[in-house]
Order: structure tokens, then C-alpha cells, then sequence
């Protein structure tokens, strides 16, 4: 389709992988490439008039279908990475929150247990002392 005129150029558009904490949106053009991409000391480089053998088209062709799959498959590997790194985040968010749960409701259990501990023993004393001050 590109050789066709029917498609400028093409982007992909992946999330990067910067660290565990912070992926990032990105939009790269693959092809054509542009300009500002190659260094500026190489340009030396392609003012030489070069000899192909096959012809550069021919040469050129598969080099650029296997850039492409590898621009593609690199987005990916980054996408994917990205996604693993917020799962593993947001799980051990949802472990902190969950241990930290835990941690309350046993406080709050065992304060429970103990009053209803303390008010039985109350209930005994009392009654020891009701029967004592009755003799």
C-alpha cells in the first residue's frame, strides 16, 4: 500500500515501560523514518554514490518488512512489559491493603474478646461478692 501512494507513513502507538511505578503512553513513527532520527555524522555516509548488488529495491525490501515486524514486536515487548509491571504494582498494593486489613479486624476482634472476658469476670466477682455479703 505504501508503494501505491495509499498510505504517508505509519505509527504505532504502545504504552513504554519507564520503571515498575510509571509506564507511559508513546507514538512512533516507523515508516518513513524520519530525518532527525539518523546522526548528523552520518550523513557523510550517504552523499557516496554506492553499487548495489541485487539492485537496492530488491535489497532494501526484505530489510524493511523485518525492521517493521521488529518496530511492531519491540512495541509489544514494551506493552506488554508495562502491563505486567501496573499487575505486579496493583497486586502488591491490594497485599499491603489486605495484610493492613487484616492487622485491624484481628485488633478489633481481640479488644472484643477481652471486654466480653473482662465483663464475665466481672459477673463472677460480683456474684461471689452478692453470695458472700448475703451469709
Amino acid at each position: 500500500m505504501h508503494e501505491e501512494k495509499q498510505i504517508d507513513a505509519y505509527y504505532i502507538v504502545f504504552s513504554t515501560f519507564a520503571n515498575v511505578l510509571s509506564q507511559h503512553p508513546h507514538v512512533k513513527k516507523i515508516w518513513p523514518a524520519d530525518p532527525q532520527d539518523i546522526a548528523e555524522d552520518s550523513d557523510e555516509q550517504f552523499q557516496h554514490d554506492y553499487m548495489y548488488e541485487p539492485p537496492a529495491k530488491e535489497l532494501l525490501s526484505p530489510i524493511l518488512e523485518r525492521f517493521l515486524s521488529m518496530s511492531v514486536f519491540q512495541a509489544m515487548l514494551e506493552s506488554a512489559s508495562s502491563e505486567f509491571a501496573a499487575r505486579m504494582t496493583a497486586m502488591e498494593n491490594a497485599t499491603r491493603n489486605a495484610d493492613e486489613l487484616i492487622d485491624d479486624l484481628t485488633l478489633a476482634y481481640n479488644k472484643a474478646r477481652q471486654a466480653a472476658i473482662t465483663d464475665e469476670m466481672l459477673d463472677i466477682v460480683g456474684g461471689a461478692e452478692a453470695m458472700r455479703s448475703s451469709q
